[in-house]
């Protein structure tokens, strides 16, 4: 990859509302190669989605979301490609992980109401013939996602690392 590229994907990670102008005085490029090296990223799908990190326990919109460790028997010529695709296809599934460790996939899901996640893990998820068990995590309060920490004061509050 290159440097531009690679400036580029960490300034838009931090804040993707940077103009394009802004970009270019930041990565020491021209407007036009900042604007050029942004649409091939996206071209090339490594950039998917502008999207703000929201605190939506400030907002009145009701939603609980789940973390669900979910152990499953890999398809034959497919490997768990095949069984993570059967289950991000869910509306209410947010995102899938591949694990290492007790549990073979991570999903995060969101639903509007308690009983309509507990639907889901036991009427759409569970019932999948792949599927060998679930452990369903709730969570209860977020304190830092995608680097943002959602209270406290707004100065810097990382550690300092000294030699």
């Amino acid at each position: 990859m290159k440097k531009l590229e690679s400036d580029l994907l960490e300034l838009l990670k931090e804040d993707c509302r940077l103009s394009v102008d802004k970009l270019a005085v930041m990565t020491g490029a021209t407007p036009e190669e900042v604007s050029e090296t942004i649409h091939q990223l996206e071209e090339e799908r490594v950039i998917l989605r502008y999207a703000p990190t929201i605190n939506w326990d400030k907002t009145d919109r009701e939603r609980v979301e789940a973390m669900i460790e979910v152990r499953v028997t890999p398809q034959r010529d497919m490997g768990f490609d095949a069984v993570a695709k059967r289950i991000y296809r869910f509306e209410e599934v947010k995102s899938v992980y591949l694990m290492s460790g007790s549990y073979d996939l991570l999903v995060l899901v969101e639903a509007r109401t308690l009983k309509d996640l507990a639907l889901f893990v036991s009427e759409k998820l569970s019932t999948l013939e792949m599927v060998t068990g679930t452990a369903t995590s709730f969570v209860l309060k977020r304190y830092k996602e995608e680097g943002v920490i959602f209270e406290g004061d707004k100065s810097d509050q990382r550690l300092v690392i000294s030699p």
